[in-house]
């Protein structure tokens, strides 16, 4: 049996930045044990594999090198970008459009926007945005973290961490200072047993120049799924957009989240949000390029 894969960067235009994702067209008889050694093989923090429904609907799965999740962000843009790229999706001259992705979660709709023919950015509608707790004792992962409590906040509000699910659990963590931000080293062991202990991922590391601010510095750590590290983070960064929001800390409804810069792999992420019948709607998208295409033979 020989299925085409790809490997593809989301959140850049550029071959060697953002963040890598392995796309599989996967075959319906194709096992979830066949796609985590698939998964493995690949060796990036993610790889989505997709199986076409209908013209424009598609099951999507997601597995990091050690087990399934349920939603990815970054490779739900390089997916997309891929199968409108390689014509599995019939685009379009000009215009928005709107396809779906059958996910563990549910049905999420996704965006492809076209100009002159070509894909230019893709956009995902994220899960319904969810603050599960705010976490007010930081000892422990502040050490996980590598810096003092005393780092973490926003200089002139009360902000503490809090998790918050778009898709996945993350501890949305703000930084005081981006020199701060910078120079983060964790220690994967601990930052994982508190990423057990509160059923996340992991951290999603932001700092925000000033309220109000239109964009934000981010690194994200999950280890306890085996990413020590993630150059972009799709529904990490659905989740920043709300939880600024909700804490009255940006003024519109659109973020810029830059990431990547200290493994190398700039990303530009941009993110969404506006309030639908009473209920906040995330949309977390960017740009991609294919870096590699190949068959695998199973």
């Amino acid at each position: 049996m020989d299925i085409n894969i790809y490997q593809v960067d989301a959140f850049t235009d550029k071959i060697f930045g953002g963040n890598p994702a392995g796309i599989v067209i996967s075959p319906r008889n194709l096992t979830e044990h066949m796609m985590q050694k698939i998964a493995e093989e690949m060796n990036l923090s993610e790889t989505a594999f997709v199986t076409p429904f209908s013209r424009d609907s598609f099951l999507v799965k997601f597995f990091t090198p050690v087990c399934e999740i349920d939603l990815c962000g970054h490779a739900t843009i390089a997916a997309f970008y891929a199968l409108g790229e390689m014509g599995y999706i019939e685009g379009i001259d000009n215009g928005i459009m709107k396809a779906y992705q059958e996910t563990n979660l549910g049905q999420l709709p996704v965006e492809l926007y076209y100009i002159n023919g070509k894909i230019d950015k893709v956009f995902m509608e994220q899960d319904k945005p969810k603050s599960l707790s705010t976490l007010k004792d930081l000892d422990r992962l502040a050490e996980a973290m590598g810096i003092r409590v005393e780092d973490i906040g926003i200089e002139g509000t009360t902000a503490y961490p809090e998790i918050i699910s778009t898709g996945v659990p993350d501890i949305i963590l703000p930084i005081k200072t981006k020199e701060v931000l910078d120079k983060i080293k964790i220690d994967k062991d601990k930052l994982s047993k508190v990423s057990e202990d509160l059923n996340v991922i992991g951290v999603h590391a932001f700092y925000l120049p000033k309220i109000g601010s239109e964009y934000a510095y981010t690194r994200n750590f999950a280890p306890y799924v085996g990413i020590d590290e993630e150059a972009a983070t799709g529904t990490s960064n659905g989740a920043l957009i709300y939880y600024l929001k909700k804490n009255n800390l940006i003024q519109g409804n659109d973020l810029v989240s830059y990431q990547g810069e200290q493994m190398n792999r700039p990303s530009t992420i941009y993110c969404k949000i506006e309030e639908r019948d009473g209920e906040y709607i995330i949309k977390v998208g960017g740009k991609a390029k294919i870096v590699m295409s190949g068959i695998l033979s199973l």
